[in-house]
């Protein structure tokens, strides 16, 4: 598996993912179809599927576009919500598909909007990996504007905390910094997440992502899967995890670094 990261509109990013063996392909959110088709071009890979997180404009508002440009078979759109461009397949928690002969399995993560789906993937030589949109970031999770602290509690511990350790998160958007500075606000003596904070400075400043991360790295700074820890329900003034998920999400909402 081969995934080329594309930067797109001021913080985006959209994901070529490529089967090596077959050089079948699929794109994450696309919201610059130039961008994907010349990466597409590059790769020289066969662009088979769309898949679409969820159905804001900056993530699927070039669907449409890609699907009416590109110049080959007609692309196949999986999304899980019906406000999706040029959507074909409807997905649903645990349905899956191939991409040459990379498994994709559906994760249901309704919150940030209600039709959200996170595309967990696994390679026949064990890599794994999953897209996120805007449902987990690097040191955090998106806000709650379709849904409620108990659906981002099931999506991030239930779901997405289920994964394997050492599969890779790649997000839909550069946050990092912002996300840990907010991390350190909640705990200022984790040194998981300082270290990660002079490393994303380092990688900014070469204009490098920041992506990905590991659901393991996550567990250990991302203050919103770290909603059992002591330490985050003593910050949130709080003492179970959901109602810890929705005062960390508050406070989040106005947190300046």
């Amino acid at each position: 598996m081969d995934i080329q990261i594309i930067p797109a509109l001021e913080d985006n990013y959209m994901y070529l993912v490529i089967d090596k063996d077959t050089k079948d392909a699929a794109i994450v959110d696309p919201v610059d179809p130039e961008a994907v088709l010349k990466s597409v071009a590059q790769n020289n890979v066969n662009l088979r599927y769309v898949m679409t997180t969820h159905h804001h404009w900056d993530h699927a508002g070039g669907n449409e576009k890609l699907v009416k440009s590109f110049n080959g078979p007609k692309l196949t759109v999986f999304g899980g919500d019906d406000r999706i461009g040029a959507l074909t397949n409807k997905v649903k928690q645990d349905d899956t598909f191939k991409i040459g002969n990379l498994s994709v399995k559906c994760l249901f993560t309704p919150c940030h909007t209600t039709g959200h789906i996170c595309y967990y993937i696994e390679s026949t030589e064990g890599d794994k990996v999953v897209f996120t949109g805007d449902t987990l970031f690097q040191g955090g999770c998106g806000r709650f504007f379709e849904g409620t602290a108990e659906q981002m509690y099931s999506a991030l511990i239930e779901k997405l905390g289920s994964l394997p350790d050492e599969t890779k998160v790649f997000c839909g958007h550069e946050y990092t910094l912002q996300n840990l500075a907010y991390s350190r606000h909640v705990e200022p003596d984790n040194q998981a997440t300082l270290n990660r904070i002079e490393w994303a400075k380092l990688r900014r400043a070469e204009k490098s992502p920041t992506v990905p991360s590991t659901i393991a790295e996550e567990k250990s700074w991302n203050p919103f899967m770290r909603v059992h820890e002591n330490s985050v329900q003593k910050h949130a003034k709080e003492v179970d995890p959901i109602s810890t998920m929705r005062s960390l999400r508050k406070e989040k909402d106005t947190f300046k670094a």
